[in-house]
């Protein structure tokens, strides 16, 4: 079995409240949650308005899927307008890890 987790660091257009941040957060967790079927949650900087930290998870048995899959999340996230991408980490976990 091997994890895999990735952590995008944004920075957010012209928001200037926290309900304008959650209306461009929540459909891009949204759509990885279901097109790509990991679990992702906005993880950092939620009292800041115009900075967002978006983690995900995946889980597989097959090391090529699961780069893959974690391989479009990032240009999902990537190409969205609304968003600037400052970085990303990327992580592999498996069973040899301890």
């Amino acid at each position: 079995m091997y994890v895999g987790t990735l952590s995008f660091d944004l920075l957010l257009g012209d928001i200037r409240s926290l309900k304008e941040k959650r209306s461009v957060v929540r459909p891009i967790v949204a759509e990885l949650q279901r097109k790509y079927a990991v679990s992702a949650a906005e993880v950092e900087h939620l009292d800041l308005h115009r900075r967002a930290v978006i983690g995900l998870a995946v889980v597989s048995g097959d090391t090529g899927h699961l780069a893959d899959v974690l391989d479009r999340c990032e240009r999902l996230v990537a190409g969205r307008p609304e968003v600037e991408l400052l970085s990303v980490r990327r992580r592999l976990h498996g069973e040899d890890d301890e």
